[in-house]
């Protein structure tokens, strides 16, 4: 049943009366005041967390200069993966399936045909064993693997997910690196953050963060960020729906009372560029690079613990710096990590930014590269139904379904 005309007018009311009570004239100048005042450094309990690299600005590039203009990186190499999605079955299993895929521009088929795939299962039979580590299969070209992830009693779902896409992913990145001439782009952040997060969370994540499972997936993160710094490679992290609240979280400790609901929403609105009221849709804007040492960036701070993982370089190379990219035309923001190995260096920020920003303009979002892998990576409706199948045949039991699976048919992911 649709909504009667009656009822949306009404709906319509009510959003003139929430908008009667909202001011938001004066956010544009509040963010223009954190930019300049808080931002340069921004400090948690006194010491500086988030700094600068470089000169502290905003910048635009007209889209049709920007699409194109020369790029400092002649190829790429993208890496996903794509999941499952969590799943229990009536037999106490609960599990999840990642396949990583590594997507080249230009082309490259027998790399886009190779996999990395990761079966975690969460199993509350503490005598089930299943088999260990990674099996070659197609000829060679591509690794499979079985994990038992910790039994947990709450957060099943979360270990099961978070772990799979983790080390597909990382180890995928691994063991394809080698292949990468000018530049490798992780689709998602440059380190394992929603692992590095349960290190501040319940008790029970915590002994998770510091377990063998997330060590392995954080050590495989922070060998790859050695082997390229090693080679001289650049490798970013492009993150196509940036989350993070830390900023907003510090600001309201050092008593600014942020109106926006995340980090994303803030930077949007000082890339925003309007004019009689209208977005101005000609160029890109970015701004410059910074380095950030709080909240999930933390631990692989020259200040952090890695969770435990050794690091064989100065702590310093590895922390995560970022710019942030608005492309006005599909009211998107980007955020690009790197790891300030590569961005200490002015010339090799120059060069990332002007790669990221032409990409951008040109595609009207994720660098091509990461676009192929996701593409490849993708685990589609039809395929996720035929995989639960294919587990319950050989766990001779039935997935619990719940009634968004009747009621959707499993679109809904």
């Amino acid at each position: 049943m649709t909504l009667d005309p009656v009822h949306v007018d009404t709906i319509a009311h009510l959003a003139s009366a929430i908008a009667d009570g909202v001011d938001d004239g004066d956010h544009a100048d509040l963010a223009g005041r954190v930019w300049e005042e808080f931002l340069d450094p921004l400090r948690e309990d006194g010491r500086p967390t988030l700094d600068p690299l470089g000169a502290h600005e905003l910048r635009r590039t007209p889209v049709t200069d920007a699409a194109l203009a020369d790029r400092p990186f002649a190829s790429s190499h993208g890496i996903d993966s794509g999941t499952l999605n969590p799943t229990a079955f009536k037999n106490g299993l609960v599990l999840d399936v990642a396949q990583a895929a590594m997507g080249t521009e230009p082309t490259d088929l027998d790399v886009h045909g190779c996999r990395s795939i990761v079966v975690t299962v969460h199993a509350n039979d503490t005598t089930v064993r299943f088999p260990s580590g990674w099996q070659r299969y197609d000829g060679g070209r591509s690794e499979r693997r079985v994990l038992k992830v910790p039994r947990t009693r709450r957060f099943a779902d979360e270990t099961v997910h978070e772990l799979a896409l983790s080390l597909a992913e990382s180890h995928h990145a691994l063991q394809h690196s080698h292949l990468v001439d000018d530049l490798l782009v992780l689709d998602g952040p440059l380190y394992p953050k929603r692992l590095l997060n349960w290190a501040t969370r319940d008790r029970e994540l915590r002994e998770l963060a510091y377990g063998d499972a997330v060590a392995e997936a954080v050590e495989n993160y922070v060998r790859l960020v050695e082997r390229h710094v090693e080679r001289g490679v650049p490798l970013v992290g492009f993150v196509k729906n940036p989350t993070s609240g830390y900023i907003g979280r510090t600001l309201e400790a050092n008593g600014v009372a942020a109106p926006w609901p995340d980090d994303a929403a803030l930077f949007t609105r000082l890339l925003e560029r309007r004019e009689d009221g209208e977005r101005l849709t000609d160029a890109v804007t970015h701004t410059s690079w910074f380095r950030s040492r709080g909240g999930s960036d933390r631990p692989l701070s020259a200040r952090g613990d890695a969770l435990g993982v050794e690091r064989e370089r100065d702590p310093e190379e590895y922390e995560v710096t970022f710019m942030h990219a608005y492309d006005p035309r599909a009211d998107l923001l980007f955020k690009v990590e790197a790891p300030a190995a590569f961005t200490r260096e002015e010339s090799t920020r120059r060069a990332l930014t002007r790669q990221v920003v032409s990409e951008v303009a040109a595609a009207g979002g994720p660098p091509r590269a990461v676009e192929k892998a996701d593409e490849l990576a993708r685990i589609g409706v039809g395929e996720k139904a035929a995989l639960r199948r294919k587990f319950e045949e050989r766990f001779d039991t039935e997935f619990l379904r719940t009634y968004d699976d009747e009621r959707w048919g499993g679109e809904y992911e």
